[in-house]
């Protein structure tokens, strides 16, 4: 968004210059469209280059690792942002060459944005994977420039002339500068706020993120669409944001309740095409009355200059709007005080440009609206908390936090039974079909002889920390991407405080990060990430991972991955063991006798090379412990899959990697399947068939 107000900004002011303003508007359309092309060939080697930046800079001094980070991101695209947004002020000059009003420009180009957004989600990135994908997309940009150029070299008919819009038909050059900042900020702020409400009943998936975009990109069209209707109608702008202030307010104690009345639907595409329907009926009015200003104020303006400051203003609104909601306004008041505050606040601002009398009714009935809405809240983190909770048992919430990456909250119900939720999803519990977490920090214990230092990354509860540590390492790392999940730790006693033992060091980063940049090694790996659809997990079950997972292992060094037999398709099953196998030959499969989640083990070799396969030695079980639920005998039976059966197992299917996101998008061609609901006995059948004689 920075990159493209900064070229809105540019260009508008270059416009002016006589010899580009000399030059058809196609024509350096075309330009612009082929330095986005171009970009977009330097986006995979220049985030492969920034890895290799980021490691350097967090080596030479740890706080400039994600400020080298965020640096390198800008500058890699700067380029195609820059031009993105410099298009903004051209189609100024394309409207008045096809006598349109730039606003109707506008709507179309957001109704583009809405379907790039569902067929990258839903088609192109499935099929294609990312680096395909990218070069698709180069070459549809380079031929769209090409058109532009051909069709720029025609002489362009009579246009309206550059110069602005008689006194009496505008707003004042001040109020509209405040206008477009202030929409372009409540935006993105209520974008951030609502997807975190809404992500809790829909979960954190790839397809949640585009269908909320879309929910939010579509009425912003028609915002765009509408406002030189509602203009010609002689209504005024103030009031139409005045009732978008309303209508923001009202969306707070709906989305609070979203998790009670959405749908539960088995089949992929109704699902989602019913969420994208409950999301649109939601946040359909409050956004298309808000997206009615920034076009309203660029049909009043007829000078490039003016365009591209309006444009650089709104997007600089977002930047902040962003910003304030995720970082201060999130962790600070929660998601629906958040929404509140930003409907009061357009309400304000839209009231400074109605008469007395509407000034009076838009207040009276925005502040009214904002007092009804805080009193029909449903008391989210107080007394319920949104997401998928056990039916039939009610429970309190023991602690609850609204952080920047997360809404993090600890429950306890009527059966005594204590459970961490993450963005609604109960990511852990203490139960006894939880067993297999003490197992993820004990199995690969057991498989080393002399494990002396460790890593586990993802902490949840903090009972594999805990089991680890009682299989005695002299260090144990904790690499736990969110804070406030280190927070709740004292709330479970089943991790026996774990992060107070001094042999313990908690690390807040992602534990990719954390792989590429440390120059540590272990001897033991351990991790259980979010489930493997959510957006962004599939890095943590990449053959990429796996390799950088290697790369930190001592010789004879132990990994342990977490498989989710029962929310897993067999088809992703095989693939995260294709991928985990292609890095670990030496690898095992072992199945929860309990819960029945699978966990893969592999080894590194030792220097010399162990002629030993991995499973058939268990030197820790001859080592003092505490805490082991299962004997020598039950471990070892639990063993399902071992080297030969793994390499069974990973020839099914391709191996999940960065470029293909076989997890993350494509869950669609999997409907086909047609599983059911007991993934595990699917799972249990094709292991069978694997284990042979």
């Amino acid at each position: 968004m920075g990159g493209m107000g900064l070229g809105a900004w540019g260009m508008g002011r270059l416009l002016r210059r006589p010899a580009l303003a000399r030059v058809h508007p196609l024509r350096t359309y075309a330009a612009l469209e082929g330095i986005v092309g171009l970009s977009g060939l330097l986006v995979i080697p220049g985030f492969q280059a920034l890895d290799a930046l980021d490691r350097a800079a967090f080596g030479w001094a740890p706080a400039l690792g994600s400020t080298a980070h965020l640096l390198g991101i800008l500058v890699l695209l700067a380029p195609a942002t820059i031009a993105m947004g410099a298009t903004a002020p051209l189609l100024g000059d394309l409207a008045r060459l096809v006598d349109r009003p730039l606003s109707r420009l506008y709507a179309w180009n957001l109704g583009g944005a809405s379907l790039g957004c569902l067929l990258m989600a839903f088609v192109v990135l499935p099929e294609l994977g990312v680096t395909l994908a990218t070069r698709v997309l180069v070459v549809a940009d380079l031929c769209v420039a090409g058109v532009a150029w051909v069709v720029g070299a025609r002489p362009a008919g009579p246009a309206e002339a550059r110069g602005a819009a008689p006194a009496s038909e505008r707003a004042p050059w001040g109020w509209a500068r405040t206008l477009v900042f202030v929409t372009g900020l409540s935006t993105f702020a209520l974008e951030v706020s609502w997807f975190r409400s809404l992500r809790a009943t829909l979960q954190s998936t790839t397809e949640t993120f585009a269908l909320i975009l879309v929910a939010v990109l579509i009425p912003l069209g028609v915002g765009a669409r509408i406002a030189p209707r509602l203009r010609q109608a002689g209504i005024a702008l103030g009031g139409v944001l005045a009732a978008a202030g309303v209508a923001i307010v009202m969306t707070a104690p709906v989305l609070e309740r979203f998790d009670l009345v959405a749908p539960r639907i088995g089949h992929y595409w109704l699902s989602n095409l019913c969420n994208l329907a409950l999301c649109m009926a939601i946040l359909g009015p409050p956004t298309a009355l808000l997206g009615c200003a920034l076009p309203w104020v660029l049909d009043e303006q007829r000078d490039p200059r003016r365009w591209g400051a309006l444009y650089a203003l709104n997007t600089l609104g977002a930047v902040v709007g962003a910003s304030l909601a995720g970082w201060v306004l999130l962790p600070a008041a929660g998601a629906a005080p958040t929404i509140r505050l930003v409907g009061l606040t357009v309400i304000g601002v839209a009231a400074t440009r109605l008469g007395p009398r509407g000034r009076g009714v838009a207040l009276l009935v925005g502040g009214a609206a904002t007092l009804g809405a805080a009193l029909l809240g449903s008391g989210v983190g107080r007394d319920r908390v949104q997401g998928r909770t056990r039916p039939g048992l009610t429970y309190r919430v023991l602690d609850f936090a609204e952080a920047p990456d997360s809404t993090v909250a600890v429950l306890e119900y009527d059966d005594a039974q204590r459970v961490l939720l993450i963005d609604g999803f109960q990511a852990t519990a203490e139960t006894r079909t939880a067993d297999y977490m003490t197992w993820m920090g004990r199995l690969p214990m057991l498989l080393h002889p002399a494990p002396s230092r460790a890593l586990v990354i993802c902490f949840g509860t903090g009972q594999t920390a805990n089991a680890l540590l009682q299989e005695g390492p002299d260090a144990l790392d904790v690499v736990e991407l969110s804070e406030a999940v280190l927070a709740m730790a004292p709330h479970f006693t089943t991790n026996q405080a774990v992060l107070d033992d001094p042999r313990v060091r908690p690390i807040v980063m992602d534990g990719r990060s954390w792989l590429r940049r440390t120059d540590r090694r272990y001897d033991v790996i351990t991790l259980e990430p979010m489930p493997p659809n959510f957006a962004g997990v599939n890095a943590l079950y990449s053959r990429e991972f796996y390799e950088l997972m290697a790369a930190r292992l001592n010789p004879g060094g132990v990994a342990a991955q977490w498989l989710p037999f029962h929310i897993v398709s067999p088809e992703h099953g095989a693939a995260i063991a294709a991928a985990f196998q292609a890095v670990f030959p030496a690898s095992l499969l072992w199945l929860d006798p309990v819960g029945g989640t699978g966990i893969l083990l592999g080894r590194l070799a030792a220097d010399g090379g162990d002629p030993a396969p991995l499973g058939r030695a268990w030197p820790g079980l001859r080592r003092p412990s505490t805490g082991r639920t299962l004997s020598e005998a039950q471990t070892r039976a639990a063993v399902v899959l071992g080297p030969e059966g793994m390499a069974r197992y990973a020839a099914l299917a391709a191996p999940v990697t960065d470029d293909n996101q076989r997890l993350a998008y494509g869950r669609g061609r999997l409907q086909k399947l047609r599983y059911g609901q007991d993934l595990d006995r699917v799972h249990r059948a094709v292991l069978e068939r694997l284990r042979g004689p």
